[in-house]
């Protein structure tokens, strides 16, 4: 496994302030377009028409820098399945969740596919709601998974066939995320990690929307301390420029605001940010400081879905 950023893990975030300077650092994921990426991923046909899924590139790049084989890889928001069939191809197991039906049969298609190919570890997508993990039926799950992956969704179609209207606001995307990743937090095992990834989406002006400052406030509501901050190039590198693979959309509406006098520049990027659990954070913060608690000191973290998981003791 490649080695893993090291994130310093020395800041505190509560409600009110100003989201954490956190480390940058720059994933070379589109090196390949989207098209190429799905096909040397034996992507199964009809995959691309999820137009939320995270491209292969990058979820096989956050599987391979923050899990180990053999761990578990959940996305509660699984779409056709591109994070699951990564997660497979990488020998980590694979648990994804979507309500939409065509999702579902796209992404037991993909996993199907990648048993098929080889892929010997265990995969499964649930027709079901991520609110489920907060039931009973996710009980084997706590502190069972190595790392919770999943993109910003905003189609709004659980139809199973036909698109029902225009897409979501991002920023309501973001709210019905924030409720899941409070279902997820018990889940993590220690040492494990949550992972964001959103693409960028522009107001009506052409100027992008901030999904950073929100998302990162629902992190730290679930109980989840931000570790690290990416950009997950969506551009391929040649030489010292990048080559964009923006679409016809985004492209147009770049073009309407620079007549204007805006001077924006076309997407090259999908935005990642990295979270681990609160308590495990403060671990290694009193461990670069030095302020172990004593043998008979329990700190305990808030309960989460009804239920006190004590922090210290749980991360030993």
């Amino acid at each position: 496994m490649p080695d893993r950023p090291v994130s310093p893990l020395r800041f505190r975030s509560t409600s009110g302030e100003e989201p954490p300077n956190l480390p940058l650092s720059v994933w070379p994921t589109g090196q390949r377009d989207l098209a190429t990426q799905l096909r040397d991923a034996d992507c199964v046909r009809g995959t691309d028409i999820d137009t939320d899924l995270m491209p292969p590139a990058i979820a096989a790049h956050a599987i391979a820098t923050y899990t180990r084989p053999g761990d578990l890889v959940l996305d509660p928001y699984c779409g056709a399945g591109t994070v699951l069939l990564a997660a497979l191809q990488s020998g980590r197991h694979a648990l994804g969740l979507t309500a939409t039906s065509r999702w579902w049969k796209l992404a037991r298609a993909n996993i199907t596919a990648a048993k098929a190919a080889g892929a010997w570890r265990d995969g499964s997508v649930l027709d079901a709601h991520p609110k489920v993990l907060a039931t009973i039926h996710a009980a084997g799950l706590i502190g069972r998974v190595g790392l919770v992956l999943t993109a910003v969704r905003t189609a709004t179609d659980d139809s199973g066939e036909h698109a029902t209207g225009p897409d979501r606001e991002p920023t309501a995307a973001v709210e019905e995320l924030a409720a899941t990743l409070a279902y997820c937090e018990p889940l993590l095992r220690s040492g494990g990690h949550l992972i964001v990834v959103a693409r960028p989406h522009r107001h009506p002006d052409g100027s992008l929307v901030d999904l950073t400052t929100p998302l990162i406030a629902a992190g730290t509501s679930a109980g989840l301390a931000p570790v690290d901050r990416c950009i997950a190039l969506t551009a391929g590198l040649r030489g010292n420029r990048l080559v964009t693979r923006a679409s016809l959309a985004d492209r147009r509406a770049v073009a309407r605001a620079r007549a204007t006098g805006a001077p924006l520049a076309l997407s090259a990027h999908h935005e990642v940010l990295v979270f681990q659990l609160a308590h495990g954070a403060e671990l290694a913060t009193a461990a670069a400081d030095s302020q172990w608690p004593a043998a008979n000191e329990t700190t305990t973290r808030p309960a989460v879905n009804g239920v006190d998981y004590p922090g210290w003791r749980r991360a030993a």
